[in-house]
């Protein structure tokens, strides 16, 4: 009996920790949304404590369409995508080539990739922009090959430890039906790994969204700029203007949690995976 209330009380302290921190993260986001609904004159009576009257999307109206907000927001959508397919593909050929085939220096090249991940991405910014300013690359192209870059070594490992855990039956079964090494790894191999794609896809896809420092330095047309350089710009513009800022947070923070509730399953199997792997 004493055992058991003693994991009952466990429990329960371990539950409500784990609680207060999930509220402590989630309310500046339900506090941002509440804000982006009110009217500057109810937020100046209570700074948002209280919930909004009505859904009033004036505030969304004016964002999208009236503060060319909309076009920043497209502009990383774009690069978003971009950039997240290029690291999935070389990352996913490059992981199953270290993982499967034999070629010389294999481990140095692998170890090399291993290496640039304890380089602190900050330190790297000045040397990127130099090299592509020195090879005309900036603003667009430049921005998604540093990007695709940065996200390759984390990649590369994370789905080398899931190709090394694969069975080769099925790889010997395909290459037995005629199957070449490419279509053993995109029809054999990528379904395999879906779990550390979703992981993969969702890291990157965050680093790219969220990226300021990198994107300042590389922009210098302000048509072509991410979400997060006009954002600043937005906020500069607006800085008295409380909930058109929220609702421009809200709108810059709604796509990367829509794409993780939508790989939510994936994503956890895939760090769990990665654990056991580990």
């Amino acid at each position: 009996m004493y055992y058991r209330a003693k994991k009952v009380i466990t429990l329960i302290v371990i539950h409500a920790f784990l609680l207060s921190v999930a509220l402590s993260c989630i309310f500046p986001f339900l506090w941002m949304m509440n804000v982006s609904f009110k009217s500057p004159q109810e937020f100046n009576a209570d700074y948002g404590l209280k919930l909004a009257r009505h859904l009033n999307l004036e505030n969304y109206k004016e964002v999208i369409f009236k503060a060319g907000f909309l076009r920043y927001f497209l502009n990383s959508v774009f690069y978003t995508f971009i950039t997240v397919v290029l690291i999935v593909f070389i990352a996913s050929l490059a992981a199953y080539a270290f993982s499967r085939l034999k070629f010389p220096a294999k481990n140095v090249i692998f170890y090399m990739f291993l290496a640039a991940m304890m380089i602190p991405l900050p330190a790297g910014f000045v040397p990127v922009y130099i090299l592509l300013k020195q090879l005309h690359l900036l603003n667009r192209t430049g921005y998604v090959l540093a990007m695709t870059n940065m996200g390759l070594s984390l990649s590369i490992y994370l789905l080398k430890t899931f190709f090394d855990q694969l069975s080769r039956d099925l790889e010997d079964a395909a290459r037995i039906d005629g199957c070449n090494k490419i279509r053993i790894w995109w029809h054999v191999g990528i379904p395999l790994v879906a779990p550390a794609l979703s992981v993969v896809v969702i890291f990157n896809a965050l680093n790219v969204w969220n990226e300021f420092v990198l994107a300042s330095l590389m922009f210098t047309n302000n048509n072509i700029m991410p979400l997060q350089v006009g954002l600043m710009e937005f906020s500069n513009r607006m800085v008295t203007q409380h909930t058109l800022i929220m609702a421009a947070l809200t709108v810059a923070a709604l796509p990367i949690i829509l794409l993780y509730i939508k790989m939510q399953k994936q994503f956890v199997r895939g760090l769990t995976a990665g654990a056991v792997v580990g």
